[in-house]
């Protein structure tokens, strides 16, 4: 629900959002679309002000512009919104938006009033829970699965083999110099669990609950982060084990409202600023807690929702993101989840260990005729390490989407020349399917090392 600036649709919002009030005692999040962001202390000719030395880098190396998107918001305007009496939840540059949350449903119409407003929608309620901070528990947590003889890759070895990903690991491309961020619900226990000894973790970053521990509450992306970097050989080594993570929460478990898009733009803004170079996302949305917010398929156009315009505009940043396709297939929704239906970006189906389509797997195309999935990969008990630190089975395009990344991470270390479009065109090129596309598996299975050995056998005879 958008109100706009008119009196009658400023009464209708208060009036149901106060109905609402009436009924639970809750917390309101706002997103305020703001006309600009206001004049501003920094400015392009000094980006080390706003983005890491490793963000520049990566612009100056795709030579990509360091423009008006990248400024921060005034903060001006931010203390002009909290004088409405609101907190500040989590704010966009690139699109000029900022969530506040507040317990008075009415302080929409005071918001809405302000000259720097164009536009206010509503995007969560509900209540806070108040963190107890409590001692973790440190203990290192080691497998109790045996080791598998004769294998590297342990448990693993089918899904990185169905992606001709161990010639492209014997090459010596295993992620190494590449940046990159895993977007999820939460990490649990991964800082305690013996696969990932070897991990190089930059940082962590929690959009939801800001300070608060990324290893806590969900083991989704702990599964997800295990099918790009574990390593602990015999049991299970990943498809990037020697890349460098940023681990992000973007997730709020708890509940599904529009907020949730906004946590996602947030992390993928963050990964941007300290210069990730591939994002790992296996999130997806398409319905909501609260009918009014829900999408139609039609909407599955890349410009429609707002996470799926972040995931565009983080691809004109130079960035490649491999994001999960859904698991809707056998649902009354049976398409891909949004951002799933952005351009520039690679939406991961998953397949069988007979290579059919998995039957949860979300199908294409877009709304507007677009192939998506753009690449399958195996996601039918697809072989990941959960919160104990054991050996787990799970189906889905969460765990697909890890796996042809880490390879995609891999791919692009042995290219660096290379943009991100490039290597999704790479990517596309070399699958099964590309000749003959379908709306269950897009344009198939990609063969990751036969993508670098043609390009450099090319490239060789071109010298």
């Amino acid at each position: 629900m958008i109100v706009r600036r008119t009196i009658g649709l400023c009464f209708f919002a208060v009036c149901l959002l106060c109905s609402l009030h009436a009924q639970n005692a809750d917390s309101y999040c706002f997103r305020v679309y703001l006309k600009d962001k206001g004049a501003s202390d920094y400015s392009i000719e000094h980006p080390e002000a706003f983005l890491s030395q490793a963000a520049i880098h990566n612009r100056i190396k795709r030579g990509i512009a360091i423009d008006e998107t990248d400024l921060p918001i005034s903060p001006a305007y931010l203390d002009t919104l909290m004088a409405t009496g609101t907190r500040p939840v989590t704010a966009s540059k690139w699109f000029s938006t900022v969530v506040v949350e507040s317990e008075d449903s009415a302080v929409v119409e005071r918001i809405q009033c302000l000259p720097i407003v164009d536009s206010v929608k509503w995007v969560w309620k509900g209540q806070h829970n108040d963190f107890q901070v409590v001692p973790r528990d440190t203990t290192r947590l080691v497998p109790v699965d045996t080791l598998v003889k004769n294998s590297v890759y342990g448990y693993a070895e089918k899904q990185i083999q169905m992606l001709n990903g161990i010639l492209l690991h014997e090459k010596g491309y295993r992620g190494q110099g590449m940046t990159v961020a895993v977007i999820d619900a939460g990490f649990m226990n991964a800082d305690r669990l013996a696969v990932f000894d070897s991990l190089h973790l930059a940082g962590t970053h929690n959009v939801v609950f800001p300070g608060e521990s990324v290893f806590e509450e969900d083991e989704h992306g702990t599964k997800a982060l295990s099918c790009l970097a574990a390593n602990l050989p015999g049991l299970m080594v990943g498809t990037a084990p020697e890349a460098t993570y940023w681990l992000i929460k973007s997730e709020d478990s708890r509940s599904e409202y529009p907020i949730e898009e906004d946590y996602w733009t947030a992390a993928v803004e963050f990964a941007d600023s300290v210069g990730v170079q591939v994002i790992s996302s296996s999130l997806g949305y398409f319905i909501y807690d609260h009918t009014d917010f829900s999408y139609q398929t039609s909407m599955l156009d890349g410009h429609t929702a707002l996470i799926s315009r972040a995931a565009e505009k983080l691809a004109d940043k130079g960035m490649l993101l491999f994001i999960s396709a859904g698991n809707e297939g056998y649902g009354s929704w049976e398409k891909i989840t949004f951002p799933a239906d952005a351009r520039h970006v690679l939406a991961v189906g998953a397949v069988t260990e007979e290579k059919e389509k998995s039957s949860f797997s979300s199908e294409g195309y877009s709304a507007d005729g677009r192939v998506k999935p753009d690449i399958v990969a195996l996601g039918t008990r697809c072989t990941t390490i959960d919160a104990d630190g054991n050996v787990s089975y799970p189906n889905g395009t969460s765990f697909s989407t890890p796996t042809v990344s880490g390879l995609g991470i891999c791919l692009w270390q042995a290219l660096p020349r290379l943009s991100n479009l490039e290597i999704i065109d790479l990517i596309q090129k070399n699958s099964s399917l590309y000749n003959s596309p379908n709306v269950k598996l897009g344009y198939g299975i990609p063969d990751m090392y036969k993508i670098l050995n043609e390009y450099q056998n090319v490239h060789e005879q071109h010298k």
